[in-house]
């Protein structure tokens, strides 16, 4: 005997004919039209629609309207708290915006990126929000800037939570200056032996987080030779083998500052492993404030980045909700988002 035949879902006929409507009412009623409908006959209609189980086709919506109700959020890695605090940030505003929020991984990979933008386009998101450094001299990135553009030429918005992305709407993080504030600091705790363990110079947060480090330091003439610079991958086990190397090298070390803090637990398993211990033996400093850090013995030194704000403002930037005049400095660019140095006990005073 053959299976039976599966029963195909309600379509908006269906519901018009059960709630004995016109096509255009069942429209008007179940996808948030404009034009107002009687109530009597929209709870007509939405009851017709529950009786049925039909469920809205948010594609066929999409193509009628331009777009859909949703917001694609791209990240480099959601197991990262990094992109967790800052995919909170965005859903939170998202919801209060009746936008629902859904999250590509790139890996930190151009071409995935590039990839992932372009198919994203045909599924028409109402905004599209990239949540991940910028690095240089990539192949794809003109390319990448031109679906963008195209994207936005459709109705679409977009916003970057990184560098300065203009004409996109940026949420700019003030990664140079917090980590020459945070070098100031650990100056003046008496700190002179310092490494950084870096990601890949290609980077562009990580380059300008060290860049910034550095020049907090020579401001109190403390150096940092290109030997206790050590490049690895923007992850906790980069930051892990980052410290075995720098080890290894018997460089007289007094301090380790990672670029961002899920480094910086590697820093801090590293030492463990090597018989040293973190804050005693050898300060440990990171970067963004993820919620790990403050948790872990001994809590992390580190540079708070209101990472669930910065969600908040990239979502209502490319909605139009946030203040304009905010987003400026007195460039009329982008005004970066404040950092905050934490001194914790991973780098008690010398």
């Amino acid at each position: 005997m053959s299976a039976p035949a599966s029963k195909n879902p309600a379509t908006l006929h269906d519901v018009a004919r059960e709630a004995g409507v016109s096509l255009a009412t069942a429209s008007r009623s179940l996808n948030g039209s404009a034009r107002k409908v009687n109530e009597a006959y929209r709870q007509r209609v939405v009851e017709a629609a529950q009786r049925l189980g039909y469920t809205t086709n948010l594609f066929a919506q999409a193509v009628a309207k331009g777009s859909t109700t949703t917001v694609a959020l791209l990240v480099a890695d959601i197991a990262d708290p990094y992109f967790s605090s800052i995919a909170a940030g965005v859903i939170d505003a998202a919801s209060e915006e009746g936008l629902v929020v859904t999250i590509a991984v790139t890996g930190r990979n151009a071409q995935r990126e590039l990839d992932t933008v372009r198919a994203l386009r045909g599924q028409r998101p109402r905004v599209m929000i990239l949540a991940g450094s910028r690095t240089t001299g990539s192949a794809f990135e003109e390319q990448l800037r031109g679906e963008l553009s195209a994207f936005e030429d459709t109705g679409g918005k977009v916003a970057f939570i990184s560098q300065d992305a203009s004409p996109f709407a940026t949420v700019l993080l003030d990664n140079r200056g917090g980590a020459r504030d945070l070098a100031v600091a650990l100056a003046g705790l008496g700190y002179r032996n310092v490494a950084v363990i870096a990601g890949p110079p290609e980077i562009m947060t990580a380059e300008e987080r060290l860049d910034g480090f550095t020049e907090g330091l020579a401001e109190h003439g403390i150096p940092l030779p290109p030997e206790r610079i050590i490049h690895t991958d923007f992850t906790r086990d980069g930051g892990y083998r980052g410290t075995q190397d720098l080890l290894a090298s018997k460089a007289p070390v007094d301090l380790v500052f990672a670029v961002n803090d899920v480094m910086a637990v590697g820093v801090v398993s590293a030492l463990r492993d090597a018989g040293i211990v973190p804050g005693e033996g050898i300060g440990v400093a990171g970067f963004d404030d993820i919620p790990t850090v403050r948790d872990i013995t001994p809590a992390l030194t580190t540079v708070r980045i209101p990472l669930e704000d910065v969600g908040r403002r990239a979502l209502q930037l490319a909605t139009g909700t946030a203040y304009d005049g905010a987003q400026k400095d007195a460039g009329d660019g982008p005004a970066p988002i404040p950092t905050e140095t934490i001194i914790r006990g991973s780098t008690p005073q010398r």
